[in-house]
């Protein structure tokens, strides 16, 4: 073989090994591309009716916390009594995953939540961010943070900014 064609074999080969280096590498950053399974039963729970549901996903001393109404519950049952309330006062919750993120025991959810609350004019659909912190097996969920405008709820229900939920 020449030099020019032992170079240009080189080359090549280089070029191929930096490639399938690269691409292990992006692929290894960039793990939304699939929805980790603890991710995906946090937003059925969402989109289904038992509240016991989204309690069960948590550790037993989980902290579920919703900072557009400044509201923390913590415990399966506390956490499965937020559900229930929201079915009452929201009808057609849901929750659609658009990205995710896992880094290390985080989850980063990025979605769209939507509903309708009761006696509103209109149905709201806003983006929502929520961080998931897992227990050390990735089994639970030991934190859930929940961030969405309220404001933008409200104003996409067709309600005034100061409106507050009827008592239950």
């Amino acid at each position: 073989m020449t030099s020019r064609a032992l170079r240009t074999l080189a080359v090549l080969t280089a070029t191929a090994s930096l490639c399938a280096t690269a691409s292990t590498a992006y692929a290894a950053q960039h793990t939304d591309r699939r929805t980790p399974g603890i991710a995906a039963a946090w937003a059925r729970a969402w989109n289904g009716t038992d509240p016991q549901a989204l309690g069960a996903l948590f550790t037993a001393d989980g902290v579920y916390t919703d900072e557009a109404v400044g509201a923390t519950f913590r415990g399966r049952q506390e956490i499965a009594g937020w559900k229930a309330r929201a079915d009452t006062l929201i009808e057609n919750v849901h929750v659609t995953i658009r990205t995710t993120r896992l880094d290390g025991d985080r989850i980063t959810v990025r979605a769209v939540y939507s509903g309708h609350l009761k006696g509103a004019p209109k149905p709201f659909a806003v983006p929502m961010t929520t961080q998931l912190d897992l227990d050390r097996s990735h089994c639970r969920i030991a934190s859930d943070e929940d961030h969405y405008s309220l404001a933008a709820v409200l104003a996409q229900s067709g309600l005034p900014a100061d409106w507050t939920p009827p008592a239950v």
